[in-house]
C-alpha cells in the first residue's frame, strides 16, 4: 500500500488510523497522516461499502428547512459530523406532510442508507417501515412517536431563566407568544409535547414571581405559516393584537426566533422601541444576531443535536444497539432586546 510505503509503517496501522479504532503511536499516526495528505489518498466508499455491507449513508428527514433555520442548523451539524466519519447526507424535506414524509422514507429505504435521523417525525407507521427494513431511526429534539428513540432538549430549563431574567429586569406583565399544543399535535407519544413544556415554564416562572397568568397576555398558535413562504406574520398578527391592549404587555416572550422576529416589526410599526418601550425574547437562537436590536433568547443546542445524533446512530449501525441517549439542555442567550423597567 502506497501509504504504508511513504510513512514506513504496516498496512494495518494505516487501516487503524483511517478507521480511527485502535492503538497507533502518536509519532506512527503522524507519519500515516502525512503520508495520506501528500499523496491525495482517499478511502474507496464503494468498496469500502461492499465489504461492510454499508451505503456508508445517512438519511435526514426534514420539516420545512426553507422557512425554519433550526433545522438547517441541525441538519449542517449532522453532516459535518458524518462527513468526518467518512459518511455523507442525503435529506428529504417532507414540510409537515405525512405522505410525503412516507415517499421519503421508501427512498431512503431504496437508497439504502444505514441509518435515519428525524428532525421531526410524524406518523408512526411511516417509522416503522424502516425498523421492518432493518434500518435504526433516531428523533432529534423532539418525540414525535414510539417507533424510534429520541434525543430530546429540555426546553423548561431556557424558557424558566428567560422568566427570571424578565422578572429581575422587574416586569409584571408578560406576555406568552407560542405555539399552540393542540395546533402543533403530540404524536403517538405521551408525556408532555415541546410547545406544553415551553408554555409551563412560562406559568411556573408566573408564579415564582408570585403572579398569576392572564389570558389576555397569551397568544397561542403556529410558529409560521407554509401558505405564507414561512415568514414572520404569526409573531406580528399576535404581536399587534398585544400592543392593541389597554394595558398592553412590558415584555414579550416569544417561543421561536420567528415568532420574536413578527413581534419586532409589530413593535417599530407602533411606533415604539424594543427595549425602551417592551422587552422581546424569542427561542432557538438561529436569526437572533441578525435582527436589530440582537435578539436575546434562549438557545437551543442545534450543533450537539446533530453531531451527538449523528454518533447515536453510528453506535447503533456498528453495534445493532443506540448508546444512552441524553436530554440536552437550553441555555438563556442575553443580547439587546430586553432591558430593565421601574418597579
Amino acid at each position: 500500500m502506497q501509504v504504508a510505503e511513504r510513512a514506513g509503517v504496516s498496512t494495518a496501522t494505516v487501516a487503524r488510523v483511517l478507521k480511527a479504532k485502535g492503538y497507533v503511536s502518536d509519532e506512527a499516526r503522524a507519519r500515516v497522516e502525512a503520508a495520506v495528505k501528500a499523496i491525495g489518498y482517499r478511502p474507496n466508499a464503494m468498496a469500502r461499502g461492499l465489504r461492510q455491507r454499508r451505503s456508508f449513508t445517512i438519511g435526514h428527514m426534514l420539516d420545512a428547512i426553507i422557512v425554519n433555520p433550526f433545522f438547517v442548523n441541525v441538519a449542517h451539524w449532522a453532516e459535518e459530523e458524518a462527513l468526518e466519519h467518512g459518511y455523507k447526507t442525503f435529506l428529504f424535506n417532507h414540510n409537515g406532510d405525512g405522505e410525503r414524509e412516507r415517499i421519503g422514507i421508501e427512498r431512503f429505504i431504496e437508497r439504502r442508507v444505514d441509518a435515519v435521523l428525524f428532525t421531526n417525525a410524524i406518523a408512526t407507521e411511516n417509522v416503522r417501515l424502516l425498523a421492518a427494513a432493518g434500518i435504526p431511526a433516531l428523533q432529534l429534539e423532539r418525540s414525535k412517536t414510539p417507533a424510534a428513540p429520541a434525543i430530546r432538549v429540555d426546553n423548561r430549563v431556557g424558557a424558566l431563566e428567560a422568566m427570571r431574567h424578565l422578572v429581575e429586569q422587574g416586569h409584571r406583565r408578560i406576555a406568552f407568544v407560542g405555539g399552540d399544543p393542540d395546533l402543533i399535535g403530540r404524536g403517538a407519544t405521551a408525556g408532555p409535547t415541546v410547545e406544553e413544556d415551553r408554555l409551563e415554564a412560562y406559568r411556573s416562572g408566573l408564579a415564582a414571581a408570585g403572579l398569576s397568568p392572564d389570558p389576555a397576555l397569551m397568544r397561542l398558535g403556529r410558529y409560521y405559516s407554509l401558505e405564507a413562504g414561512g415568514t414572520s406574520s404569526e409573531g406580528y398578527r399576535h404581536a399587534k393584537s398585544l400592543l392593541g391592549l389597554e394595558k398592553r404587555p412590558t415584555a414579550i416572550f416569544a417561543t421561536c426566533d420567528i415568532l420574536a422576529a413578527g413581534a419586532l416589526q409589530a413593535v417599530y410599526e407602533a411606533g415604539l422601541r424594543v427595549p425602551d418601550d417592551i422587552s422581546v425574547i424569542g427561542f432557538d437562537d438561529t436569526i437572533a444576531a441578525n435582527l436589530t436590536p440582537q435578539l436575546t433568547t434562549v438557545a437551543q443546542p442545534m450543533e450537539d443535536l446533530g453531531r451527538i445524533g449523528f454518533r447515536a446512530v453510528l453506535a447503533a449501525i456498528e453495534s445493532g444497539e443506540f448508546p444512552e441517549l441524553p436530554v440536552l439542555p437550553s441555555r438563556l442567550v442575553l443580547r439587546r432586546s430586553t432591558a430593565s423597567i421601574a418597579r
